[in-house]
């Protein structure tokens, strides 16, 4: 998508200027797992013109395979981002009507050819929301991932202002979600997607439980028997600018329990969750076993893209390590 951000903190009717980059759910995921190393594929259906070009180029700058992409449609989706501050939280107002994206219909990708070597497939639940026909060719990856014995995962990622097109995220997502191996998500997510609720949470107390949620990640376990781990992020806000930000990881037997970072000084939160799945799918895949050291790794990936501008978490493995050992200092690197 394309987004449009007013400057600093300004609200919508103070700005006359808004700055454009690009970013999305899936996409955001794929930045960071190819700036990790990872070798990475985003596929998606884009307008044959200027826009959707340098959509595609700058995931390119990042060594994001582009080379699936469906051309066609009328237009590049957008968001326009409001930041806020303090006490007045952040807004998004979405543009994604007759997009390219909302247009593409089963049938166009050849998800075979896609997955062809692949070992793992990531879908978020804002694909599903944005037509019925994005939900039908998310279903239809999901279903070849399943028969190439390819990892699924999904971040539930609920947007009520999505949602449009006449069906419920809780009619449409559970078929979903029952195919897919790992599920991230928080308890918003949750109880709108999947009408399960966490006992004893209050997350505008600016204090999270992380032990609250382990009867949140039963319930989904014994709902879709398919999922072998489930993971919630923990956020606790004070403010729009003071968020304490942690992860928990249930995986059927034991929960692993992620530091809990306190963001005191928040630069965008835009793509926080997606760069928390980043982390997660590179910890999985780098150290295979240790869930302990994934979760820590994807936190910690997390709590720095909260410092960086845009959709994006433009950092590296090493930056992230040295987080995880207990540098936070922010001293400069000469």
């Amino acid at each position: 998508m394309l987004r449009l951000a007013t400057p600093g903190f300004l609200r919508f009717g103070q700005s006359d200027t808004l700055t454009a980059t690009f970013g999305g759910g899936e996409a955001n995921v794929a930045v960071s797992l190819a700036n990790f190393g990872i070798p990475v594929e985003f596929v998606t259906r884009l307008p044959k013109n200027d826009l959707g070009t340098a959509c595609m180029m700058e995931l390119r700058k990042f060594g994001v395979c582009t080379d699936h992409v469906v051309w066609g449609g009328e237009r590049l989706g957008i968001y326009f981002l409001e930041t806020g501050a303090v006490s007045r939280g952040s807004k998004v107002i979405y543009d994604r009507a007759n997009s390219s994206a909302s247009g593409i219909q089963p049938g166009m990708v050849d998800w075979a050819d896609v997955f062809d070597g692949a070992g793992w497939f990531h879908w978020t639940g804002i694909t599903p929301a944005i037509s019925q026909s994005a939900a039908d060719v998310c279903l239809e990856a999901i279903q070849k991932a399943n028969d190439m014995d390819i990892t699924v995962s999904c971040d539930l990622n609920y947007r009520k202002n999505l949602w449009k097109y006449g069906r419920k995220a809780s009619e449409v997502m559970p078929e979903l979600v029952a195919r897919t191996d790992i599920i991230l998500g928080n308890e918003e997510d949750a109880a709108m997607v999947l009408g399960i609720h966490p006992e004893g949470v209050d997350v505008t107390a600016g204090h999270v439980d992380a032990a609250a949620y382990e009867s949140v990640s039963r319930q989904i376990m014994n709902r879709f028997p398919r999922c072998k781990k489930v993971i919630t992020t923990l956020r606790g806000s004070v403010n729009a600018n003071h968020n304490s930000w942690s992860g928990v990881l249930w995986d059927g037997e034991k929960r692993y329990e992620a530091p809990i970072y306190q963001i005191t000084h928040i630069v965008d939160r835009v793509g926080g969750g997606d760069s928390f799945m980043g982390g997660l799918i590179y910890g999985f895949l780098t150290w295979p076993g240790d869930d302990r050291k994934a979760l820590h790794f994807a936190v910690a990936a997390s709590c720095l893209k909260h410092t960086i501008y845009g959709d994006f978490n433009r950092v590296t493995v090493d930056e992230v390590l040295k987080l995880m050992e207990g540098d936070a200092s922010g001293r400069v690197s000469r």
